[in-house]
């Protein structure tokens, strides 16, 4: 996992807001997935930092948060 993935890399990212989020609530999450990323942010900040996850850590942690 890494955060603030590096810019300028000419691609700009789809972001969609999770479905579990609210839109005034503390839980507000968007995601974007790339060939071989998937970025998470805090949608009241986009300018902030980002989670960037590999495929099967972005797979494992998915399953995980299904049965939490």
């Amino acid at each position: 996992m890494m955060t603030n993935p590096p810019a300028g890399n000419g691609s700009e990212l789809m972001w969609f807001k999770s479905s579990y989020s609210t839109n005034d609530g503390p839980e507000c999450v968007e995601i974007a997935f790339a060939p071989v990323t998937v970025h998470v942010r805090d949608s009241k900040d986009v300018q902030g930092a980002q989670l960037t996850f590999g495929p099967q850590q972005w797979t494992s942690f998915v399953s995980y948060a299904a049965v939490h």
